[in-house]
This record gives C-alpha cells, structure tokens and sequence, in this order.
C-alpha cells in the first residue's frame, strides 16, 4: 500500500545527539490538531553513536551524510529535498517542539507574501549552568516581521525550491543567508509570540562558550563580506561594531594586566574590571524587556561585552582562512549525548 501525501514534513537534523534525539522525535511525534499524514526525515551528520537507529524506531526516513565537511545547511537541505509536503518544518536533534507550533504557524500562511514562519525558542534548563541561564535571553526577540529565523522554522516549500534551499558552502550562518535571499524576493519572516521549541544548548564549560562565539564571528564575517555593498545587506553592521568593540576589550585587558605588572599596583586592572561592571550594568538596563531578573540581566549585559573577543577571533580566522584559501570545517562546542 502506498504512504499517504504528506501535508506537513518534519526535517530534523543531527550528530551525535543520542537521548536529545530520541526526545525530539517523541515531540514531534505528540503533534496535535494537525489535518493530514505528517511526514518525518531525519538527516544524520556521521555520528558515531545510535542515532539512525534512534530515528528508525520512530519511522523516520533516514538520511546519512558522509561529508567530510559536515553543516546544519548541508543536513537540511538533504532533508527538504526528499520531502513530499507543501510545508517543511526545520527542527535541530536538540530541540523539543511545541504540540500546537505547527497548526499555529501553518495558520499565518493565510498571507501569500509570508514564507517563513517561527515562534519563541528557550532554553529547556536554563538553571544547569550560568552558560544555559545567560544564553537563554539571546532567543528572546520581538513578534513580528523580522530578517531571519534560526534553525527551527516552518517554510513553504516552494520558496525552498526558488532559492534553491541553504548555502551548504556557510558552516554558520546559514539561516540569515537563505532569509535574506527570501527576503529579496518579496517575502515575509514572521516570528510570531508563541512557544516553539525547548532548546538544549548542554553548556557547562567556558571553552563551549569560547567556540560558539568563534563560530559567530566566523558566521558574521563570511556573510556580510557577501552581501557587502549590496542594496540589503546583511550582518554588516554587527561585523564592524564587533571589530570595534573586539579590538577595544582585547586591548583594554592586555593594557590592564601590562600596566598593573609595571607599576605593581592592581589600579590598572581594577579600572578595566570596573569600567566593564558598569557597561554590563547599562547593556542589562537595555534588555529588561527580555527578563525580570538582575541578576541574569547583569550576567547577559557581562556576557554581552566578553563575547567580542572571541566573536573577533572568529572574524579573523575567516579572513585569514579565505587569504590562505581555506575552508574551515564544522565549528562544534557540544558534547555528545548518550
């Protein structure tokens, strides 16, 4: 007997997410309201743990990778390509999908100038780590019409058709990239105020902190540098106020830690840490709109300001990449999930 025309397909992409997986096809599996057979494909990255067999027990379609320059951009457009339905609904192997997102979001394409649908993303725990509980707020955004989605979305197929999907060249980035195209075309990206997903960001240590910024420079240097010059362009703005902000704490730290070491006096460092207090009190005035809590406030504002650095290192390392003619590979910072 032939399958059902799927009306919704769900393409979810992973590596290595092992029980994070599982929990996400369960999610999904727990749709409600929606009209129609829901179809689910799962893109696989080379893991080395179960997770094909994972999807499989979920009856997902089963898509393995074997490239040796793996990307979220790679993975889902392997996952859209094969898909039967007119909506393609993009979740990462870390998430959990909200019950009614899909009947939610499919409703908003009532509109035919909208082609890309998201709602609210938060972290599942945030109180794990001071990593989890900051980078919460970074979901955060207005409702409305916006520049871009994130990794979770829901897309109408037909513009995935007519721009011809993800950049699988970008190993970040590649969301803002394929929303700007859209967005060139006409389109709309609706975020709406709804629940989405939970994440699972799983950061418990500094140098998973250090490598996702790395790999949001990197993400803000080869995209803007693409579209620089252009009538919509994008992250260029960001790129160039990192560079500042970047070069300023780099130098301020080093200036701070030489001068307190030649005068013997800890005045020069203490100066740096202080000024750094109050920026990061000013940056958590700015964004109460994202939480009521100073405490995670003052932390976001903190981690606001130290982020520059590595966020520069990652600009830089495309720029020296692309001198060099190099491609970088898959910048990862989480650990596997058994």
């Amino acid at each position: 007997m032939n399958a059902p025309t799927p009306t919704l397909s769900v393409v979810v992409i992973g590596r290595n997410e092992g029980a994070r997986l599982q929990r996400c096809l369960h999610s999904v599996s727990a749709i409600r309201g929606w009209q129609g057979h829901v179809e689910m494909i799962y893109v696989d990255s080379g893991s080395t743990d179960d997770s094909c067999l994972r999807a499989r027990s979920f009856g997902c379609r089963v898509v393995e990778l074997n490239s040796e320059r793996p990307s979220a951009a790679l993975g889902r457009n392997a996952g859209w390509r094969p898909a039967g339905a007119p909506l393609v609904l993009f979740l990462d192997g870390d998430t959990i999908l909200d019950p009614d997102f899909p009947v939610r979001a499919a409703a908003a394409f009532h509109d035919a100038r909208i082609a890309v649908v998201c709602g609210r993303r938060r972290e599942i725990k945030p109180e794990a780590s001071v990593f989890n509980r900051v980078l919460d707020l970074d979901w955060i955004a207005p409702a409305g019409s916006c520049d871009f989605c994130g990794g979770d979305a829901l897309i109408r197929r037909e513009v995935l058709e007519t721009v011809k999907g993800y950049d699988d060249s970008l190993i970040a980035g590649e969301e803002p990239d394929m929303c700007r195209r859209i967005r060139g075309l006409g389109h709309v990206i609706l975020h709406l105020d709804c629940p989405m997903t939970g994440h699972d960001l799983a950061m418990y240590h500094w140098r998973q902190y250090w490598r996702r910024a790395v790999r949001t420079g990197h993400a803000y240097a080869e995209v803007s540098s693409r579209y620089a010059g252009t009538a919509l362009p994008l992250w260029l703005a960001e790129s160039r106020a990192n560079v500042r902000r970047g070069v300023f704490w780099t130098s301020a730290w080093f200036f701070g830690v030489v001068l307190s070491v030649l005068w013997l006096s800890p005045m020069p460092l203490a100066a740096v840490v202080a000024f750094l207090g109050v920026l990061s009190a000013r940056t958590a005035q700015k964004f109460t709109w994202k939480s009521s809590d100073r405490q995670t406030l003052l932390l976001y504002g903190l981690h606001s300001h130290l982020q520059q650095i590595p966020i520069l290192i990652g600009q830089l390392n495309y720029y020296l990449d692309r001198r060099r003619g190099r491609r970088r590979r898959l910048i990862e910072y989480k650990e596997s999930a058994i």
